[in-house]
Protein backbone atom coordinates (compact mmCIF):
# COMPACT_ATOMS: atom_id res chain seq x y z
CA UNK A 1 0.00 0.00 0.00
CA UNK A 2 1.20 3.47 -0.84
CA UNK A 3 1.98 5.68 2.12
CA UNK A 4 1.91 9.43 2.44
CA UNK A 5 5.64 9.50 3.12
CA UNK A 6 6.40 8.61 -0.44
CA UNK A 7 7.39 11.72 -2.42
CA UNK A 8 5.42 10.90 -5.53
CA UNK A 9 2.20 10.73 -3.49
CA UNK A 10 2.76 14.28 -2.27
CA UNK A 11 3.51 15.49 -5.76
CA UNK A 12 0.36 13.89 -7.15
CA UNK A 13 -1.68 15.38 -4.31
CA UNK A 14 -0.25 18.85 -4.95
CA UNK A 15 -1.13 18.61 -8.62
CA UNK A 16 -4.67 17.57 -7.80
CA UNK A 17 -4.92 20.31 -5.14
CA UNK A 18 -3.69 22.94 -7.59
CA UNK A 19 -6.23 21.81 -10.16
CA UNK A 20 -9.24 21.85 -7.84
CA UNK A 21 -8.21 25.19 -6.31
CA UNK A 22 -7.99 26.64 -9.81
CA UNK A 23 -11.52 25.42 -10.50
CA UNK A 24 -12.75 27.26 -7.39
CA UNK A 25 -12.07 30.58 -9.07
CA UNK A 26 -13.97 29.68 -12.24
CA UNK A 27 -17.36 29.24 -10.60
CA UNK A 28 -19.82 32.01 -11.49
CA UNK A 29 -22.22 31.96 -8.56
CA UNK A 30 -22.13 31.19 -4.86
CA UNK A 31 -24.02 27.93 -5.41
CA UNK A 32 -21.55 26.87 -8.13
CA UNK A 33 -18.63 27.74 -5.84
CA UNK A 34 -20.00 25.64 -2.99
CA UNK A 35 -20.57 22.67 -5.24
CA UNK A 36 -17.09 23.06 -6.72
CA UNK A 37 -15.66 22.99 -3.18
CA UNK A 38 -17.18 19.60 -2.30
CA UNK A 39 -16.51 18.14 -5.76
CA UNK A 40 -12.85 19.12 -5.44
CA UNK A 41 -12.55 17.35 -2.09
CA UNK A 42 -13.96 14.12 -3.51
CA UNK A 43 -11.92 14.31 -6.70
CA UNK A 44 -8.66 15.78 -5.47
CA UNK A 45 -8.23 15.12 -1.74
CA UNK A 46 -9.15 11.44 -1.58
CA UNK A 47 -12.43 11.45 0.37
CA UNK A 48 -15.57 9.64 -0.75
CA UNK A 49 -18.01 12.06 0.96
CA UNK A 50 -17.85 15.84 1.52
CA UNK A 51 -20.31 18.59 2.35
CA UNK A 52 -20.24 22.33 3.09
CA UNK A 53 -22.26 23.68 6.00
CA UNK A 54 -22.71 27.42 5.30
CA UNK A 55 -23.43 30.01 7.98
CA UNK A 56 -26.78 31.69 7.40
CA UNK A 57 -27.57 35.35 8.29
CA UNK A 58 -29.27 34.15 11.50
CA UNK A 59 -26.08 32.30 12.58
CA UNK A 60 -27.26 28.73 12.07
CA UNK A 61 -25.54 26.51 9.50
CA UNK A 62 -27.27 24.93 6.53
CA UNK A 63 -26.03 22.02 4.40
CA UNK A 64 -25.43 24.00 1.19
CA UNK A 65 -23.58 21.44 -0.98
CA UNK A 66 -22.91 17.67 -0.89
CA UNK A 67 -20.83 15.31 -3.02
CA UNK A 68 -20.15 11.59 -3.11
CA UNK A 69 -23.52 9.94 -2.46
CA UNK A 70 -26.76 10.97 -4.21
CA UNK A 71 -28.90 9.34 -1.54
CA UNK A 72 -27.16 11.21 1.25
CA UNK A 73 -27.27 14.43 -0.80
CA UNK A 74 -31.02 14.13 -1.22
CA UNK A 75 -31.49 13.41 2.47
CA UNK A 76 -29.55 16.17 4.18
CA UNK A 77 -28.99 18.98 1.65
CA UNK A 78 -30.86 22.08 2.82
CA UNK A 79 -31.21 20.92 6.40
CA UNK A 80 -30.11 23.27 9.19
CA UNK A 81 -28.04 22.74 12.31
CA UNK A 82 -28.07 25.21 15.18
CA UNK A 83 -25.07 27.42 15.83
CA UNK A 84 -24.85 26.16 19.42
CA UNK A 85 -24.58 22.53 18.29
CA UNK A 86 -21.86 23.37 15.80
CA UNK A 87 -19.87 25.39 18.34
CA UNK A 88 -20.02 22.35 20.64
CA UNK A 89 -18.63 20.13 17.88
CA UNK A 90 -15.80 22.57 17.07
CA UNK A 91 -14.60 22.40 20.67
CA UNK A 92 -14.65 18.61 21.02
CA UNK A 93 -12.10 15.99 20.00
CA UNK A 94 -8.62 16.74 18.77
CA UNK A 95 -7.33 19.94 17.24
CA UNK A 96 -5.32 19.05 14.11
CA UNK A 97 -3.75 22.47 13.36
CA UNK A 98 -7.06 24.13 12.63
CA UNK A 99 -8.97 21.00 11.76
CA UNK A 100 -11.27 19.34 14.28
CA UNK A 101 -11.28 15.51 14.53
CA UNK A 102 -13.86 13.77 16.72
CA UNK A 103 -13.21 10.01 17.00
CA UNK A 104 -16.09 7.54 17.17
CA UNK A 105 -15.26 6.91 20.79
CA UNK A 106 -16.38 10.48 21.63
CA UNK A 107 -18.82 11.20 18.84
CA UNK A 108 -21.58 8.95 20.07
CA UNK A 109 -22.80 11.83 22.27
CA UNK A 110 -23.55 13.81 19.09
CA UNK A 111 -25.96 11.31 17.60
CA UNK A 112 -29.01 13.06 19.09
CA UNK A 113 -28.18 16.75 18.37
CA UNK A 114 -29.79 18.75 15.53
CA UNK A 115 -26.85 18.80 13.13
CA UNK A 116 -27.72 16.90 9.91
CA UNK A 117 -25.70 13.62 9.83
CA UNK A 118 -25.08 10.71 7.46
CA UNK A 119 -23.33 7.50 8.52
CA UNK A 120 -22.74 4.15 6.88
CA UNK A 121 -22.33 0.89 8.65
CA UNK A 122 -18.91 -0.74 8.73
CA UNK A 123 -16.64 -2.95 10.80
CA UNK A 124 -14.71 -1.72 13.74
CA UNK A 125 -11.10 -0.59 13.04
CA UNK A 126 -8.57 -3.42 12.94
CA UNK A 127 -5.57 -1.16 13.58
CA UNK A 128 -4.95 2.15 15.30
CA UNK A 129 -5.21 4.68 12.41
CA UNK A 130 -7.99 2.93 10.51
CA UNK A 131 -11.05 5.16 9.75
CA UNK A 132 -14.26 4.31 11.59
CA UNK A 133 -17.68 5.10 9.96
CA UNK A 134 -18.59 7.32 12.94
CA UNK A 135 -15.35 9.28 12.94
CA UNK A 136 -15.86 13.00 12.15
CA UNK A 137 -13.42 15.45 10.56
CA UNK A 138 -14.28 19.11 10.19
CA UNK A 139 -12.41 21.97 8.45
CA UNK A 140 -13.77 25.37 9.63
CA UNK A 141 -13.61 28.20 7.08
CA UNK A 142 -13.04 31.74 8.32
CA UNK A 143 -13.23 35.11 6.62
CA UNK A 144 -10.31 37.55 6.74
CA UNK A 145 -11.64 39.16 9.90
CA UNK A 146 -12.02 35.84 11.70
CA UNK A 147 -15.76 35.46 11.08
CA UNK A 148 -16.93 31.85 10.62
CA UNK A 149 -18.13 31.34 7.05
CA UNK A 150 -18.90 27.64 7.26
CA UNK A 151 -17.57 24.18 8.00
CA UNK A 152 -16.34 21.53 5.54
CA UNK A 153 -17.19 17.99 6.69
CA UNK A 154 -15.42 14.99 5.11
CA UNK A 155 -15.89 11.22 5.53
CA UNK A 156 -14.54 7.85 4.34
CA UNK A 157 -11.00 8.41 3.12
CA UNK A 158 -10.33 6.20 0.10
CA UNK A 159 -7.26 4.66 1.70
CA UNK A 160 -9.32 3.75 4.77
CA UNK A 161 -6.98 5.54 7.14
CA UNK A 162 -7.10 8.70 9.17
CA UNK A 163 -5.22 11.44 7.30
CA UNK A 164 -1.60 11.94 8.22
CA UNK A 165 0.25 15.21 8.57
CA UNK A 166 0.41 15.79 4.82
CA UNK A 167 -3.27 14.99 4.29
CA UNK A 168 -4.28 17.27 7.14
CA UNK A 169 -2.19 20.12 5.74
CA UNK A 170 -3.68 19.63 2.28
CA UNK A 171 -7.24 19.74 3.69
CA UNK A 172 -6.37 22.82 5.76
CA UNK A 173 -4.93 24.65 2.74
CA UNK A 174 -7.92 23.66 0.67
CA UNK A 175 -10.31 24.98 3.35
CA UNK A 176 -8.38 28.26 3.40
CA UNK A 177 -8.70 28.62 -0.39
CA UNK A 178 -12.34 27.58 -0.24
CA UNK A 179 -13.02 30.33 2.32
CA UNK A 180 -11.48 32.88 -0.05
CA UNK A 181 -13.51 31.54 -2.96
CA UNK A 182 -16.74 31.60 -0.93
CA UNK A 183 -16.04 35.17 0.27
CA UNK A 184 -15.37 36.27 -3.30
CA UNK A 185 -18.50 34.51 -4.51
CA UNK A 186 -20.54 36.24 -1.83
CA UNK A 187 -18.99 39.57 -2.75
CA UNK A 188 -19.80 38.97 -6.41
CA UNK A 189 -23.33 37.95 -5.48
CA UNK A 190 -23.76 41.07 -3.37
CA UNK A 191 -22.35 43.21 -6.15
CA UNK A 192 -24.66 41.58 -8.66
CA UNK A 193 -27.64 42.14 -6.39
CA UNK A 194 -26.53 45.73 -5.85
CA UNK A 195 -26.16 46.22 -9.59
CA UNK A 196 -29.57 44.73 -10.22
CA UNK A 197 -31.05 46.90 -7.49
CA UNK A 198 -29.26 49.96 -8.87
CA UNK A 199 -30.48 49.21 -12.37
CA UNK A 200 -34.02 48.85 -11.09
CA UNK A 201 -33.72 52.09 -9.16
CA UNK A 202 -32.36 53.83 -12.24
CA UNK A 203 -35.19 52.43 -14.31
CA UNK A 204 -37.66 53.60 -11.68
CA UNK A 205 -35.95 57.00 -11.61
CA UNK A 206 -36.08 57.26 -15.39
CA UNK A 207 -39.73 56.26 -15.33
CA UNK A 208 -40.39 58.78 -12.55
CA UNK A 209 -38.56 61.51 -14.45
CA UNK A 210 -40.51 60.70 -17.58
CA UNK A 211 -43.75 60.73 -15.64
CA UNK A 212 -42.80 64.07 -14.08
CA UNK A 213 -41.81 65.46 -17.48
CA UNK A 214 -45.12 64.47 -19.01
CA UNK A 215 -47.07 65.71 -16.00
CA UNK A 216 -45.08 68.96 -16.08
CA UNK A 217 -45.23 69.58 -19.81
CA UNK A 218 -48.83 68.54 -20.40
CA UNK A 219 -50.39 69.85 -17.20
CA UNK A 220 -53.53 71.89 -17.96
CA UNK A 221 -52.37 74.62 -15.55
CA UNK A 222 -49.08 76.48 -15.42
CA UNK A 223 -45.98 74.87 -13.95
CA UNK A 224 -42.52 76.34 -13.37
CA UNK A 225 -39.21 75.39 -11.79
CA UNK A 226 -37.26 78.28 -10.28
CA UNK A 227 -33.91 78.62 -8.55
CA UNK A 228 -33.92 78.92 -4.78
CA UNK A 229 -31.25 80.89 -2.94
CA UNK A 230 -28.18 82.63 -4.25
CA UNK A 231 -27.93 85.57 -6.62
CA UNK A 232 -30.35 84.01 -9.08
CA UNK A 233 -33.07 83.30 -6.52
CA UNK A 234 -36.45 83.03 -8.18
CA UNK A 235 -35.12 82.89 -11.76
CA UNK A 236 -37.28 80.66 -13.93
CA UNK A 237 -35.40 77.60 -15.16
CA UNK A 238 -38.22 75.74 -16.84
CA UNK A 239 -41.83 76.48 -17.74
CA UNK A 240 -44.54 74.44 -19.38
CA UNK A 241 -46.76 75.33 -22.32
CA UNK A 242 -49.76 76.18 -20.15
CA UNK A 243 -47.81 78.91 -18.30
CA UNK A 244 -46.43 80.26 -21.56
CA UNK A 245 -49.96 80.53 -22.97
CA UNK A 246 -51.27 82.11 -19.77
CA UNK A 247 -48.62 84.85 -19.77
CA UNK A 248 -48.37 85.17 -23.56
CA UNK A 249 -44.60 84.63 -23.56
CA UNK A 250 -42.47 81.82 -25.04
CA UNK A 251 -40.41 79.63 -22.72
CA UNK A 252 -37.13 81.08 -24.03
CA UNK A 253 -38.26 84.56 -22.97
CA UNK A 254 -39.62 83.47 -19.59
CA UNK A 255 -36.21 82.02 -18.69
CA UNK A 256 -34.89 85.59 -18.60
CA UNK A 257 -37.31 86.52 -15.83
CA UNK A 258 -38.12 85.66 -12.26
CA UNK A 259 -41.60 85.82 -10.77
CA UNK A 260 -40.60 89.08 -9.06
CA UNK A 261 -40.14 90.62 -12.52
CA UNK A 262 -43.64 89.57 -13.56
CA UNK A 263 -45.68 90.17 -10.40
CA UNK A 264 -47.88 93.24 -9.90
CA UNK A 265 -46.03 95.86 -7.79
CA UNK A 266 -48.72 95.70 -5.10
CA UNK A 267 -48.22 91.92 -4.76
CA UNK A 268 -44.41 91.79 -4.46
CA UNK A 269 -44.54 91.38 -0.66
CA UNK A 270 -46.92 88.44 -0.98
CA UNK A 271 -44.62 86.81 -3.53
CA UNK A 272 -41.50 87.21 -1.37
CA UNK A 273 -43.21 85.68 1.65
CA UNK A 274 -44.46 82.78 -0.45
CA UNK A 275 -41.03 82.14 -2.01
CA UNK A 276 -39.32 82.10 1.37
CA UNK A 277 -41.84 79.97 3.22
CA UNK A 278 -43.32 77.85 0.46
CA UNK A 279 -47.07 77.44 0.57
CA UNK A 280 -49.76 79.22 -1.39
CA UNK A 281 -50.62 82.78 -2.40
CA UNK A 282 -52.94 84.63 -4.73
CA UNK A 283 -51.46 87.48 -6.75
CA UNK A 284 -51.32 89.07 -10.19
CA UNK A 285 -48.78 88.29 -12.92
CA UNK A 286 -48.08 90.47 -15.91
CA UNK A 287 -48.88 89.35 -19.44
CA UNK A 288 -47.03 90.29 -22.57
CA UNK A 289 -49.79 92.73 -23.58
CA UNK A 290 -49.32 94.69 -20.34
CA UNK A 291 -52.42 93.37 -18.57
CA UNK A 292 -52.38 91.37 -15.36
CA UNK A 293 -54.01 88.04 -14.61
CA UNK A 294 -54.96 86.74 -11.18
CA UNK A 295 -53.25 83.44 -10.38
CA UNK A 296 -52.86 81.09 -7.44
CA UNK A 297 -49.24 80.11 -6.73
CA UNK A 298 -48.42 76.91 -4.83
CA UNK A 299 -44.72 76.46 -4.07
CA UNK A 300 -42.96 73.26 -3.09
CA UNK A 301 -39.29 73.09 -2.12
CA UNK A 302 -37.59 70.23 -3.99
CA UNK A 303 -34.03 68.94 -3.47
CA UNK A 304 -32.24 67.93 -6.67
CA UNK A 305 -30.30 65.20 -4.84
CA UNK A 306 -29.11 64.36 -1.36
CA UNK A 307 -27.68 67.60 0.03
CA UNK A 308 -27.88 69.04 -3.48
CA UNK A 309 -29.29 72.38 -4.62
CA UNK A 310 -32.92 73.12 -3.83
CA UNK A 311 -35.50 74.36 -6.29
CA UNK A 312 -38.98 75.81 -6.15
CA UNK A 313 -41.61 73.83 -8.01
CA UNK A 314 -44.43 76.29 -8.61
CA UNK A 315 -47.94 75.46 -9.72
CA UNK A 316 -49.66 78.45 -11.34
CA UNK A 317 -53.44 78.27 -11.59
CA UNK A 318 -55.50 80.82 -13.49
CA UNK A 319 -58.10 82.21 -11.05
CA UNK A 320 -59.10 85.27 -13.09
CA UNK A 321 -62.68 84.08 -13.47
CA UNK A 322 -63.02 83.28 -9.77
CA UNK A 323 -61.56 86.64 -8.79
CA UNK A 324 -63.98 88.36 -11.13
CA UNK A 325 -66.88 86.60 -9.44
CA UNK A 326 -65.47 87.45 -6.00
CA UNK A 327 -65.18 91.11 -6.98
CA UNK A 328 -68.71 91.04 -8.33
CA UNK A 329 -70.00 89.51 -5.10
CA UNK A 330 -68.05 92.04 -3.04
CA UNK A 331 -69.43 94.85 -5.22
CA UNK A 332 -72.96 93.57 -4.80
CA UNK A 333 -72.50 93.40 -1.04
CA UNK A 334 -71.26 96.99 -0.85
CA UNK A 335 -73.25 98.69 -3.63
CA UNK A 336 -76.87 99.40 -4.38
CA UNK A 337 -78.26 96.97 -6.94
CA UNK A 338 -80.46 99.60 -8.64
CA UNK A 339 -78.14 102.60 -9.02
CA UNK A 340 -74.72 100.96 -8.65
CA UNK A 341 -73.81 103.50 -5.95
CA UNK A 342 -72.21 102.53 -2.64
CA UNK A 343 -74.86 101.36 -0.21
CA UNK A 344 -75.43 102.30 3.40
CA UNK A 345 -72.92 99.78 4.78
CA UNK A 346 -70.18 100.90 2.39
CA UNK A 347 -70.93 104.57 3.16
CA UNK A 348 -70.56 103.97 6.89
CA UNK A 349 -67.35 102.01 6.31
CA UNK A 350 -65.79 104.81 4.28
CA UNK A 351 -66.91 107.42 6.74
CA UNK A 352 -65.75 105.38 9.74
CA UNK A 353 -62.29 104.97 8.18
CA UNK A 354 -61.82 108.74 8.49
CA UNK A 355 -62.90 108.97 12.12
CA UNK A 356 -61.34 107.99 15.41
CA UNK A 357 -62.84 107.81 18.88
CA UNK A 358 -60.80 110.70 20.29
CA UNK A 359 -61.87 114.25 19.55
CA UNK A 360 -59.39 116.61 17.92
CA UNK A 361 -58.72 118.52 21.15
CA UNK A 362 -56.53 118.32 24.23
CA UNK A 363 -58.59 117.22 27.14
CA UNK A 364 -57.93 118.15 30.73
CA UNK A 365 -57.08 114.56 31.52
CA UNK A 366 -54.17 114.64 29.10
CA UNK A 367 -52.76 117.81 30.60
CA UNK A 368 -53.16 116.45 34.09
CA UNK A 369 -51.30 113.33 33.00
CA UNK A 370 -48.45 115.46 31.66
CA UNK A 371 -48.33 117.41 34.92
CA UNK A 372 -48.13 114.20 36.90
CA UNK A 373 -45.38 112.87 34.63
CA UNK A 374 -43.21 115.97 35.15
CA UNK A 375 -44.18 116.36 38.83
CA UNK A 376 -45.11 119.95 38.32
CA UNK A 377 -46.95 122.31 36.08
CA UNK A 378 -45.14 124.67 33.69
CA UNK A 379 -45.55 128.32 34.39
CA UNK A 380 -48.61 129.83 32.77
CA UNK A 381 -50.42 126.56 32.22
CA UNK A 382 -53.65 126.09 34.15
CA UNK A 383 -55.83 123.09 34.70
CA UNK A 384 -56.93 123.17 31.06
CA UNK A 385 -55.93 124.77 27.80
CA UNK A 386 -57.70 128.00 27.24
CA UNK A 387 -58.69 129.58 23.93
CA UNK A 388 -55.73 130.58 21.84
CA UNK A 389 -53.23 128.80 24.08
CA UNK A 390 -50.94 126.13 22.79
CA UNK A 391 -51.72 122.56 23.83
CA UNK A 392 -49.18 119.85 24.31
CA UNK A 393 -50.28 118.09 21.13
CA UNK A 394 -48.49 120.56 18.92
CA UNK A 395 -51.54 122.36 17.53
CA UNK A 396 -53.61 125.37 18.57
CA UNK A 397 -56.46 124.34 20.81
CA UNK A 398 -59.89 125.30 19.47
CA UNK A 399 -61.56 128.38 20.86
CA UNK A 400 -64.97 126.75 20.65
CA UNK A 401 -66.48 123.59 19.31
CA UNK A 402 -68.94 124.20 16.52
CA UNK A 403 -71.06 121.99 14.38
CA UNK A 404 -72.67 118.74 15.27
CA UNK A 405 -69.70 117.32 17.12
CA UNK A 406 -66.33 118.15 18.62
CA UNK A 407 -63.45 119.15 16.38
CA UNK A 408 -60.63 121.63 16.09
CA UNK A 409 -61.29 125.22 15.44
CA UNK A 410 -59.22 127.44 13.15
CA UNK A 411 -55.87 125.88 12.77
CA UNK A 412 -56.82 122.91 10.62
CA UNK A 413 -56.04 119.27 11.10
CA UNK A 414 -53.81 117.93 13.84
CA UNK A 415 -52.31 114.54 14.48
CA UNK A 416 -51.31 112.35 17.39
CA UNK A 417 -47.69 111.54 18.08
CA UNK A 418 -46.64 107.94 18.69
CA UNK A 419 -47.41 106.78 22.17
CA UNK A 420 -50.26 109.25 22.74
CA UNK A 421 -50.39 111.09 26.04
CA UNK A 422 -48.67 110.02 29.25
CA UNK A 423 -50.95 107.75 31.18
CA UNK A 424 -53.01 106.86 28.06
CA UNK A 425 -52.46 103.61 26.17
CA UNK A 426 -51.56 103.58 22.50
CA UNK A 427 -54.72 103.12 20.49
CA UNK A 428 -55.63 102.53 16.86
CA UNK A 429 -55.72 106.29 16.27
CA UNK A 430 -52.00 106.84 16.92
CA UNK A 431 -50.42 108.39 13.79
CA UNK A 432 -54.01 109.11 12.71
CA UNK A 433 -54.67 112.36 10.81
CA UNK A 434 -57.66 113.91 12.53
CA UNK A 435 -60.71 114.95 10.57
CA UNK A 436 -61.54 118.58 11.38
CA UNK A 437 -64.77 120.58 10.99
CA UNK A 438 -65.31 124.30 10.40
CA UNK A 439 -66.16 126.21 13.56
CA UNK A 440 -69.34 127.71 12.06
CA UNK A 441 -71.28 128.11 8.84
CA UNK A 442 -69.15 131.17 8.10
CA UNK A 443 -66.20 130.24 5.92
CA UNK A 444 -63.08 130.79 8.04
CA UNK A 445 -60.70 128.92 5.75
CA UNK A 446 -60.94 125.58 7.58
CA UNK A 447 -61.28 122.61 5.24
CA UNK A 448 -63.06 119.45 6.34
CA UNK A 449 -65.05 116.43 5.28
CA UNK A 450 -68.48 117.64 4.23
CA UNK A 451 -71.44 115.26 4.43
CA UNK A 452 -74.32 116.32 2.18
CA UNK A 453 -77.58 114.52 3.00
CA UNK A 454 -80.00 114.64 0.04
CA UNK A 455 -83.71 113.80 0.16
CA UNK A 456 -85.78 113.97 -3.04
CA UNK A 457 -88.92 116.15 -2.99
CA UNK A 458 -91.98 114.90 -4.86
CA UNK A 459 -90.61 111.43 -5.50
CA UNK A 460 -93.39 109.62 -3.62
CA UNK A 461 -96.08 111.15 -5.79
CA UNK A 462 -94.25 110.03 -8.95
CA UNK A 463 -93.96 106.51 -7.57
CA UNK A 464 -97.64 106.45 -6.65
CA UNK A 465 -98.92 107.91 -9.95
CA UNK A 466 -96.65 106.22 -12.49
CA UNK A 467 -95.47 103.10 -10.71
CA UNK A 468 -92.19 101.67 -9.46
CA UNK A 469 -90.76 101.34 -12.94
CA UNK A 470 -90.84 105.12 -13.39
CA UNK A 471 -89.64 105.66 -9.84
CA UNK A 472 -86.64 103.38 -10.41
CA UNK A 473 -85.76 105.22 -13.61
CA UNK A 474 -85.86 108.53 -11.71
CA UNK A 475 -83.55 107.18 -9.00
CA UNK A 476 -81.07 105.90 -11.59
CA UNK A 477 -81.00 109.26 -13.35
CA UNK A 478 -80.63 111.20 -10.08
CA UNK A 479 -77.71 108.94 -9.14
CA UNK A 480 -76.08 109.65 -12.51
CA UNK A 481 -76.53 113.39 -12.15
CA UNK A 482 -75.13 113.40 -8.62
CA UNK A 483 -72.10 111.36 -9.67
CA UNK A 484 -71.49 113.67 -12.61
CA UNK A 485 -71.70 116.73 -10.36
CA UNK A 486 -68.97 115.77 -7.88
CA UNK A 487 -65.20 115.50 -8.11
CA UNK A 488 -63.17 112.34 -8.64
CA UNK A 489 -62.56 110.90 -5.20
CA UNK A 490 -65.83 112.14 -3.73
CA UNK A 491 -68.38 109.52 -2.70
CA UNK A 492 -72.02 109.44 -3.78
CA UNK A 493 -74.02 106.77 -1.92
CA UNK A 494 -77.66 105.74 -1.71
CA UNK A 495 -78.93 105.21 1.81
CA UNK A 496 -82.22 103.74 0.64
CA UNK A 497 -85.53 104.93 -0.76
CA UNK A 498 -85.03 108.45 -2.12
CA UNK A 499 -82.15 109.41 0.19
CA UNK A 500 -78.60 110.00 -1.03
CA UNK A 501 -75.41 111.08 0.71
CA UNK A 502 -72.37 112.83 -0.73
CA UNK A 503 -68.95 112.76 1.03
CA UNK A 504 -66.69 115.56 -0.20
CA UNK A 505 -63.33 116.08 1.52
CA UNK A 506 -61.29 119.26 1.65
CA UNK A 507 -64.20 121.68 1.51
CA UNK A 508 -64.85 124.82 3.47
CA UNK A 509 -68.29 125.96 4.59
CA UNK A 510 -68.84 128.09 1.47
CA UNK A 511 -67.59 125.29 -0.81
CA UNK A 512 -70.04 122.84 0.70
CA UNK A 513 -72.94 125.27 0.30
CA UNK A 514 -72.02 125.91 -3.36
CA UNK A 515 -71.80 122.14 -3.99
CA UNK A 516 -75.29 121.62 -2.52
CA UNK A 517 -76.70 124.33 -4.81
CA UNK A 518 -75.03 122.83 -7.90
CA UNK A 519 -76.30 119.35 -7.14
CA UNK A 520 -79.84 120.62 -6.46
CA UNK A 521 -79.83 122.49 -9.77
CA UNK A 522 -78.56 119.35 -11.53
CA UNK A 523 -81.47 117.31 -10.15
CA UNK A 524 -84.32 119.79 -10.91
CA UNK A 525 -84.40 119.53 -14.77
CA UNK A 526 -87.14 117.21 -16.08
CA UNK A 527 -86.41 113.51 -16.38
CA UNK A 528 -87.95 111.67 -19.34
CA UNK A 529 -89.26 108.18 -18.70
CA UNK A 530 -91.18 106.29 -21.42
CA UNK A 531 -91.90 109.52 -23.28
CA UNK A 532 -93.13 111.26 -20.14
CA UNK A 533 -91.30 114.14 -18.42
CA UNK A 534 -91.28 114.10 -14.63
CA UNK A 535 -89.55 116.37 -12.16
CA UNK A 536 -88.26 116.01 -8.62
CA UNK A 537 -86.72 118.48 -6.26
CA UNK A 538 -84.05 117.95 -3.61
CA UNK A 539 -83.40 119.12 -0.08
CA UNK A 540 -79.80 119.09 1.19
CA UNK A 541 -78.46 119.16 4.70
CA UNK A 542 -74.75 119.80 5.26
CA UNK A 543 -73.01 118.10 8.16
CA UNK A 544 -69.36 117.80 9.01
CA UNK A 545 -67.41 114.73 10.04
CA UNK A 546 -65.15 115.16 13.04
CA UNK A 547 -63.07 112.78 15.12
CA UNK A 548 -64.87 111.82 18.29
CA UNK A 549 -68.11 111.25 16.39
CA UNK A 550 -69.37 107.95 15.02
CA UNK A 551 -70.52 107.51 11.43
CA UNK A 552 -74.14 107.31 12.59
CA UNK A 553 -73.77 110.54 14.55
CA UNK A 554 -72.36 112.30 11.49
CA UNK A 555 -75.19 111.05 9.26
CA UNK A 556 -77.78 111.90 11.88
CA UNK A 557 -76.41 115.44 12.13
CA UNK A 558 -76.58 115.91 8.35
CA UNK A 559 -80.08 114.38 8.28
CA UNK A 560 -81.29 116.82 10.93
CA UNK A 561 -79.87 119.78 8.99
CA UNK A 562 -81.59 118.44 5.84
CA UNK A 563 -84.97 118.42 7.59
CA UNK A 564 -84.34 121.91 8.93
CA UNK A 565 -83.58 123.07 5.39
CA UNK A 566 -86.65 121.22 3.99
CA UNK A 567 -88.99 122.83 6.56
CA UNK A 568 -87.54 126.26 5.90
CA UNK A 569 -88.73 126.10 2.27
CA UNK A 570 -92.36 126.35 1.33
CA UNK A 571 -94.14 123.29 0.01
CA UNK A 572 -94.61 124.98 -3.35
CA UNK A 573 -90.89 125.44 -3.72
CA UNK A 574 -90.27 121.83 -2.75
CA UNK A 575 -92.96 120.31 -4.96
CA UNK A 576 -91.96 118.92 -8.31
CA UNK A 577 -93.36 116.61 -11.01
Amino acid sequence: METESEPYVRLATLRQLHQVVAELNTARSLADTLQTVVDGIVRGLGYELACVNLVRPDGDLVVAAFAGDPAAEALITGRVGSRAAWERRLTMGADWDGLRFIPHTEGWVLLEDDVPQWHTDGPDPRFEDEWHPEDRLYAPMYATGGELLGVISVDRPRNGRRPGAWGREALQMYAFQAAIAISNARLRANMQRALVRLEREQQALRASEESFRQAFEYAPSGMAIAEMGGDQHGRLLRTNDALCRLLGRPASVLRRYSFSDLVHPEDIGTLLRTSAEGGRAELRLGRRDGTYVWVSLRNSVVADAADGPRFLLTHVEDIEERKRHELQLAHRASHDSLTGLPNSAELRARLGARLCRRPQSVRAGAVEALDAAFEGRPEGVGAGVGPGEHGYDGYTAPAATAGPGPGPGPGGEGFDFPGGFPGQPEGPYDHHVHTAAPASDIDDGTKGLAVLFCDLDGFKSINDRFGHHTGDAVLIEVARRLTTGVRDGDTVARLGGDEFVVLADGLGAADAADLAVRLRNAIIPPIRVDGRAVRVGASFGIGWASCGMSADEVLRSADQRMYIEKRSRSKAHRRAG
